[in-house]
């Protein structure tokens, strides 16, 4: 038999807590704990009356501190908090009106497996944001949603199939001093020791 999956839940009121603890309880695949007195839990059931900051706060103090994963079952969702939501770590969303015992558990079985989730609606709004984003913001200042800018990918893919600087800047047509500045500031900017670890990190990114 699978081992069960220790699941916490949070509630801003007692009924709400005692609907999603009965829906879980009675699920072979869950073990509800409460932590930190029964150890720490995989996957962690959030059910706020609204998504504030003091929620946003426990679901990244959830993730850091507990390593565990964060379901969130709410009622409504604006664009803005849709993005804290994301930068916050959550790894699924559920409408409180789709909130049965069986997706609950699906829900909490996927998050403890590293999958995501969101519902479509959810899904199709946050991709229009992130289209909103690099077209008002990235692409005026010539960057990408990987956060780098089209010459900055062409030198570092040369320089992963093992060209020099020299090399790099006579297939691209640039000076020596342009192609260290490119890779200079990609290293600054990400906070990287070298071209190698750079040309290693746009790899890694899926950037080149």
């Amino acid at each position: 038999m699978k081992s069960r999956i220790p699941v916490s839940i949070y509630a801003d009121d007692p009924i709400t807590r005692v609907g999603l603890a009965t829906e879980l309880r009675q699920r072979c695949e869950i073990e509800l704990v409460d932590p930190p007195s029964s150890g720490p839990a995989r996957v962690v059931v959030l059910a706020p009356d609204a998504l504030t900051t003091s929620a946003l706060d426990l679901i990244r103090a959830v993730r850091s501190r507990d390593g565990a994963q964060a379901v969130l079952v709410l009622s409504a969702l604006s664009d803005a908090d849709l993005l804290a939501v994301v930068e916050s770590g959550a790894c699924s969303v559920l409408w409180r009106w789709e909130a049965t015992g069986t997706a609950l558990v699906q829900a909490v079985v996927r998050a403890a497996g590293g999958e995501s989730a969101l519902p479509s609606d959810l899904l199709n709004r946050l991709l229009k944001q992130v289209g909103r984003l690099q077209q008002q913001v990235l692409r005026p200042a010539g960057l990408t949603l990987g956060g780098l800018t089209d010459r900055e990918r062409q030198v570092l893919r040369l320089a992963a199939e093992g060209l020099g600087t020299d090399e790099i800047a006579g297939e691209l047509a640039y000076s020596k001093r342009t192609v260290t500045s490119v890779v200079h500031d990609v290293t600054v900017r990400h906070q990287l020791r070298n071209r190698t670890h750079a040309v290693a990190f746009a790899i890694r990114e899926g950037l080149i």
